[in-house]
Parts: structure tokens; C-alpha cells; sequence
């Protein structure tokens, strides 16, 4: 796998999610193959406040979509920038990855400032539906999350808010 710093930038531009709820700090290696990427749970994160009061705990969504936007996403991404060599079309449409079924098991519980290390295999790519074996360990290299995840490419009509 290949670390390119224009490629990680790209990738970061062209996610779909953005300020409070993109789980993406880094893009250590990328492929055809597969992507690893790594996120640290920030001790002030919004859904902290009330899950658990007095306890912080990670909730399950929140990891799976970390495992989906490092493990899905940006690999659709890469896919699409390899496929096309350009993501954005002229007719005013922007390209990007949904995610459209998740199948995860979930191995230990997740705190505030914990850092998480993401490893996707490529299934499929195919017909604009992509499929991964996705697996979140921690700092310690612990297994916390392992799973298939899916998605499809969607094109978006760019448009203005008044």
C-alpha cells in the first residue's frame, strides 16, 4: 500500500462529512486492495455528554461510522479517483460513497481519547457497490470491532441554499 499526502488530501476534500462527525485523522496507507487509516476519539466529542452521564462510553454508531468513512468511504474514493482521474464531473454532479448495510461484531467497549486503527480488505468493487472486511483495533492492537461493511456511489447535483 501507498502513502501519498495529495492522495490523503483529496480523499479528506471529497468525504461527505465534515467539522463534528468526520472520524478520519489520518490515511496511513492506501491501495486497490484496501485502505488504513486511524481516528482518535476526541474527549469532548458531542455525543459524550449524555452517553453515559458520569461514564463516557463510545456508542456502536459511532464506531461503525468510523470504520464506514476510514474502511468504505474514503477507499470508494480512491477507487473512483483511480477509475476516473477525476471525481468532481462537469456537469455539476459530485460523486461519494453511502453506506448501505453493515454486518459488525463488537469486541470491547471504547473511551474518550482512545485511538482507533481501521484495516479494510477490498470484497468487491463493482457497478458502483463496494464491499469490505473491516477491522477497528486499538492502541494496543486489541481487536474492538471486526465486520463486512457495503456502500454504493451516488451522484449529487451540487446546489445552493438561499
Amino acid at each position: 500500500m501507498i502513502y501519498d499526502y495529495n492522495m490523503y488530501k483529496y480523499i479528506l476534500d471529497h468525504l461527505p462529512n465534515k467539522s463534528s462527525f468526520r472520524f478520519v485523522d489520518n490515511i496511513s496507507s492506501i491501495d486497490e486492495n484496501g485502505v488504513t487509516g486511524e481516528y482518535t476519539l476526541r474527549e469532548d466529542a458531542f455525543f459524550y455528554e449524555d452517553h453515559f452521564i458520569g461514564n463516557p462510553v463510545t456508542p456502536g454508531i459511532i464506531l461503525t461510522e468510523i470504520m464506514a468513512q476510514i474502511g468504505l468511504q474514503s477507499l470508494a474514493i480512491y477507487l473512483l479517483l483511480e477509475e476516473s482521474k477525476e471525481m468532481n464531473r462537469d456537469d455539476g454532479t459530485t460523486l461519494f460513497p453511502l453506506l448501505t448495510a453493515t454486518d459488525i461484531s463488537f469486541y470491547k467497549i471504547v473511551l474518550p481519547g482512545q485511538k482507533m486503527t481501521v484495516v479494510s480488505k477490498k470484497e468487491f468493487f463493482r457497478f458502483g457497490k463496494l464491499k469490505c472486511y473491516v477491522e477497528m483495533t486499538d492502541e494496543k492492537k486489541n481487536l474492538v470491532a471486526k465486520g463486512m461493511i457495503a456502500g454504493m456511489i451516488k451522484a449529487f447535483v451540487k446546489t445552493k441554499l438561499s
